[in-house]
């Protein structure tokens, strides 16, 4: 009976030391950057960003993706992230949070990579040009954040993106805009 009690009491410590750790993994993560884009006739602006991550994509939920992308594009990459819960909120300075539903990172050789992506544009950049392209399939945002050991770094925003998959696998963005928004001074909070 006395080995009964304390293989029951070893199971329920590491019970909880399993919950505890499940609980810390969870945790929000915060990111701020400072949002930035320059015109090719060299006027500027500026914008302060911050995204909060609640929940964390595996593996599989990339794999999904990836395939979900290869076989139709931002149309599948869409359809494929838009009845996903919300793993957190993206913010352009005053504008309202939209959700990301999809929150993955993965080791680099300085620290990490980070994908999020929205299936809502945040913004059509040179929509109002007499020249526009048309809005229709820039149905996603999708920031990208390379962050070193101590969570400093910098990154490129896409608010109005299409996406297709490269050679390596990797998530490809073209934006709406003709000029990159460059995230800069981004911090883990």
């Amino acid at each position: 009976m006395f080995e009964t009690l304390r293989v029951s009491a070893a199971c329920t410590v590491s019970l909880a030391l399993l919950a505890a750790a499940n609980v810390a993994a969870a945790a929000d993560e915060t990111f701020t950057a400072q949002a930035s884009i320059t015109t090719a006739a060299g006027s500027g602006a500026s914008a302060p960003v911050t995204v909060v991550v609640r929940r964390w994509a595996n593996g599989m939920e990339r794999a999904n993706l990836i395939d979900a992308v290869k076989s139709n594009g931002t149309s599948g990459a869409w359809a494929a992230l838009k009845t996903r819960d919300d793993a957190g909120s993206i913010q352009l300075g005053g504008r309202q949070p939209i959700p990301i539903k999809y929150a993955y990172s993965r080791p680099s050789e300085t620290g990490r990579l980070i994908t999020l992506v929205a299936v809502e544009p945040l913004y059509f950049i040179g929509a109002g040009a007499p020249d526009a392209k048309s809005k229709i399939g820039h149905d996603l945002a999708v920031v990208l954040l390379d962050l070193d050991a101590s969570g400093l770094g910098h990154g490129e925003l896409a608010p109005a993106a299409t996406v297709r998959v490269d050679a390596h696998q990797a998530i490809v963005t073209e934006d709406y805009g003709a000029e990159v928004v460059r995230l800069s001074k981004v911090a883990r909070r």
